[in-house]
């Protein structure tokens, strides 16, 4: 089975009530951990890359992991540019083999946000490609993505259906209260995704796929074995996961997963150089992380997204 767009994933997804994990990579292991758990849960699945990763491990060495892998599972697989900046970048991607790019122009204006999301559509849809474009900013830090929490702002749902109906993109990423990066909220505070905002947009806009970024849970178990080898991340809670799978239910059929797998493999890591403080092979502390990669990423099938038994 080739690498594959989006659009049937996200056609069932709506229809079922689950939403697709889009899972960041950026390297072998990380590849492998995500897509074996997939294999194993029979769960579509959707790589993405972002331009760090693309620039930390080369465009096409991304692109023959990513046909390995599908080679390996037989798995439908998409490959997706998370939070491309320009044109330029998206018309590299799509040049270079990615089915799906996200165009991110959130930060723009309404008017300018449409301009450059249209421009990207209509080179992609040319070639076969689905665009995700984004509605609203989320706060918080992941690769490039910077944004304070006075900067962000949640979606309008007055202004989804001009876009869409405007531009031609296929999915859309909206911002209801997730946030970017580990460090979320404060122990003591109760997270809460704004579902009225969610509903609404799905009223305006019925059976279109809606997108949720900065979606990580920040498993305490990684968090605790990063701080009991040397490291030291605050206290901090993530996204509840029964409020994602309640999203999946709804209108969400994309959800994004980075900083759980980042802290899945640093933990790891940290905690095996600890214990073997001897042991100089990268496979021998590579071989756990990927594993718990893979764990964590069948959790997150099948316990939040819905999606195992659906590829």
């Amino acid at each position: 089975m080739p690498i594959v767009t989006t659009k049937e994933m996200f056609r069932r997804a709506y229809e079922g009530g689950y939403a697709v994990g889009a899972f960041n990579v950026n390297n072998m292991e990380i590849v492998q951990g995500i897509t074996e758990a997939a294999a194993e849960t029979r769960a579509p699945v959707i790589l993405q890359v972002s331009r760090g990763a693309r620039a930390y491990a080369n465009h096409t060495y991304l692109m023959k992991l990513v046909e390995a892998a599908e080679a390996e599972t037989g798995l439908p697989i998409a490959l997706h540019l998370d939070h491309g900046d320009s044109f330029e970048i998206c018309k590299s991607c799509i040049d270079g083999g990615f089915t799906s790019v996200m165009i991110d122009g959130s930060s723009r204006s309404l008017e300018d946000n449409i301009a450059v999301t249209r421009q990207v559509v209509e080179y992609a849809h040319a070639r076969g490609v689905v665009v995700e474009a984004e509605l609203g900013t989320l706060a918080g830090v992941e690769d490039e993505v910077q944004v304070s929490a006075e900067d962000s702002s949640y979606t309008r749902p007055e202004d989804v259906e001009e876009l869409v109906t405007r531009t031609g993109c296929d999915s859309l990423a909206i911002a209801i209260g997730t946030s970017h990066g580990a460090y979320k909220f404060k122990p003591g505070t109760t997270p809460q995704l704004r579902f009225d905002i969610l509903d609404e947009v799905a009223r305006r806009l019925p059976g279109f796929p809606i997108v949720l970024h900065g979606a990580s849970s920040v498993p305490q178990e990684f968090v605790q074995m990063i701080n009991d080898n040397g490291g030291k991340m605050p206290d901090a809670i993530g996204i509840p996961e029964e409020m994602l799978r309640e999203a999946a239910r709804r209108a969400v059929c994309k959800i994004n997963i980075d900083s759980d797998l980042r802290l899945a493999m640093t933990g790891t890591i940290r905690q095996y150089l600890a214990q073997h403080p001897g042991d100089f092979d990268p496979r021998a502390y590579l071989k756990p992380a990927r594993a718990n990669i893979k764990a964590l990423v069948r959790h997150k099938i099948v316990d939040v997204l819905g999606c195992d038994g659906k590829a």
